[in-house]
């Protein structure tokens, strides 16, 4: 699946190289890919995946799913780097290699899975209780001895979790049932460790020992094996796949029975692999699809013609919003060096159209914020304290705040501040990403609306990375650290505004990109991670609002869901909604504790 922001690699790289660093390097599937042109995972030259004959299963029995798998199965090895659902890293986490605790986007909480409880017993350790009814799908019991083995993969292999080992010094068996993890004392970031808990799927020892030692520790070889009869703790085991479909069985010896009281309704989950957005929806909307991830443009033109089609929200936007895209300012330019100006900019921009056009209304009244309009990040900041400095958009105001800086406009029609005209400058992101193609101009007609001439420029993506990276732009579009994730908001925060291990213009950087510098913002956002205490960090968090809010080194553009999931209730139903009083957030039924809802659908 194609990658919006570059930021997989931006973050891999910025987790291993970096004093300070958020950790989810998973990004949701672009509003705007182009349909129908994901590439497949690496083919592997060894162990090729048999082809198996078709297989039916009831479909009363089965719950099918599509967007998280764009074409045929290669592997299921999660050390492969690119393995097929529902091993794939950082999506339907659940279903398979469950991981230590599950993070609810509702509120943020990390609810117990194969973990049970969690502390920090010091200021550098975080002590975990493992459930001790834990087994893997062969029998064999799951124990600290797992979770030692398969944080030190990370640590032995240049492997999907390797970045933590940036924060954690050790990982270490307290008995069978208890774990240890020492933060690195030179690097004390708690978030971070926290997000590793609900991130990696556990992997059992006993079997990827043997794995190791028949590929001599050779991670490329290691690689190539295919591990097409996974041994998990989830709730299900692999039972068929072809080039069309991936196909896993509920394993009715479940060890987590007693956890959620029951076994999930579906006795299969398939994974319908479509050749592109169209065909997706359409088998969606007949019924074929029972749980979309795949971007549906209007959804609500679905139910309309009486489809049984729910979003989680019952109205718009529909959707919880996940993460902001954003556009960056390079603050070493003449004119958008000010701060006034930047502002203008962002009281200019018509954002209830970007929602309209871009987004298909699934983008909520923008707040300008740091944190996403959501309970879980909302609670971090006194509304009341920044609400003064918050802009809307206000045209007549942007044009009096330049004139009141001596910002006249000249016989064009464009301003001149100090000698400087403001524009052209060059705005950009990749070409085809239609929801931000669309977007960005909407930025520049609503910037000519005050005299600031904004010309689109939309590159290939890769020219559009290194001019990210490079800072070789004027102003430029990405979304800074999204996800849910108990290191949020903070990351996104340090991802926007951390000064320190920045490379200067014209070197690589892998976050704040338009080279912000404030002191005491980098203050901040290095004291955060260590503070616990609710009142100080919405006290910190406030501050660092505040300091951004005045300085707008970046403007969030929209709200974008982490994950769409839309369901047709044809034939299962009771998935949550909001108001249901479930607290089964809309993570796509398979991941993070969205998978309580396979506990509560029916027929």
């Amino acid at each position: 699946m194609r990658v919006k922001s570059a930021a997989k690699p931006l973050i891999a790289l910025l987790l291993s190289a970096a004093l300070l660093a958020g950790c989810q390097s998973v990004q949701p599937p672009s509003v705007s890919e182009p349909q129908g042109t994901v590439d497949p995972p690496a083919a592997t030259t060894q162990n090729e995946p048999a082809p198996q004959t078709n297989q039916e299963t009831p479909r009363n029995e089965t719950l099918y799913v599509n967007g998280l798998q764009w074409g045929p199965p290669t592997n299921f090895n999660l050390l492969s780097g690119n393995p097929a659902f529902p091993v794939n890293y950082g999506n339907s986490r659940e279903l398979l290699y469950e991981t230590l605790f599950m993070v609810n986007q509702l509120d943020g909480a990390l609810e117990p899975l194969l973990g049970k409880s969690y502390e920090w017993t010091d200021d550098t350790t975080l002590r975990i209780e493992l459930n001790a009814d834990a087994k893997w799908s062969d029998g064999t019991a799951f124990t600290a001895d797992d979770v030692v083995y398969t944080y030190e993969l990370g640590k032995k292999y240049d492997i999907n979790w390797s970045s933590f080992w940036t924060y954690i010094q050790e990982v270490k068996a307290d008995g069978a049932q208890s774990v240890e993890i020492k933060l690195n004392p030179d690097n004390p970031n708690k978030l971070t460790v926290l997000d590793s808990i609900e991130l990696i799927p556990m992997l059992p020892k006993h079997i990827w020992e043997e794995i190791e030692k028949k590929n001599n520790n050779d991670l490329t070889a290691i690689r190539k094996e295919i591990n097409d009869n996974p041994v998990g703790t989830g709730a299900y085991k692999l039972h068929f796949y072809n080039d069309q479909k991936i196909t896993v069985i509920r394993d009715d010896n479940y060890w987590g029975q007693k956890l959620f009281g029951k076994l999930p309704a579906p006795k299969y989950i398939t994974h319908v692999i479509y050749k592109d957005n169209a065909a997706g929806d359409l088998a969606f909307k007949s019924g074929q699809v029972d749980v979309s991830q795949q971007f549906i443009p209007q959804v609500w033109k679905m139910w309309e013609g009486g489809a049984p089609v729910k979003t989680y929200l019952k109205d718009a936007p529909y959707y919880l919003p996940g993460s902001m895209p954003s556009i960056f300012f390079n603050l070493s330019k003449a004119g958008l060096d000010n701060a006034d100006v930047r502002r203008a900019i962002a009281m200019s921009i018509n954002y209830d159209k970007i929602s309209e056009l871009a987004m298909s209304g699934y983008s909520a009244p923008m707040q300008p914020s740091l944190t996403l309009n959501s309970d879980a990040e909302s609670k971090y900041i006194d509304q009341n304290a920044i609400k003064s400095l918050q802009w809307t958009t206000d045209v007549e105001g942007a044009n009096a705040l330049l004139d009141s800086i001596g910002a006249a406009k000249g016989k064009d029609g464009i301003r001149v501040l100090n000698g400087t005209r403001l524009g052209p400058f060059e705005i950009e992101c990749p070409y085809g990403w239609s929801d931000w193609n669309a977007a960005l101009e909407i930025v520049a007609q609503s910037a000519k609306a005050i005299g600031i001439e904004i010309r689109t420029k939309f590159p290939e993506s890769p020219v559009w990375t290194n001019d990210l990276q490079t800072g070789k732009f004027d102003i430029i579009m990405n979304t800074p650290a999204g996800g849910v994730s108990p290191s949020q908001p903070w990351n996104r925060a340090m991802t926007i505004m951390y000064s320190k291990g920045v490379a200067p213009l014209g070197e690589m950087a892998f976050w704040n990109w338009g080279r912000y510098q404030n002191d005491r913002a980098d203050a901040i956002i290095e004291e955060i991670p260590s503070v616990s205490d609710e009142a100080k960090l919405k006290s910190l968090y406030t501050e660092l609002n505040t300091i951004w809010l005045k300085d707008i080194p970046s403007i969030p553009l929209m709200y974008r869901p982490w994950v769409f999931d839309t369901v047709n209730e044809s034939v299962w139903k009771g998935f949550p909604s909001e108001g249901d009083g479930t607290n089964i957030p809309p993570q796509i039924s398979m991941d993070g504790a969205g998978i309580k809802a396979l506990y509560q659908i029916h027929n």
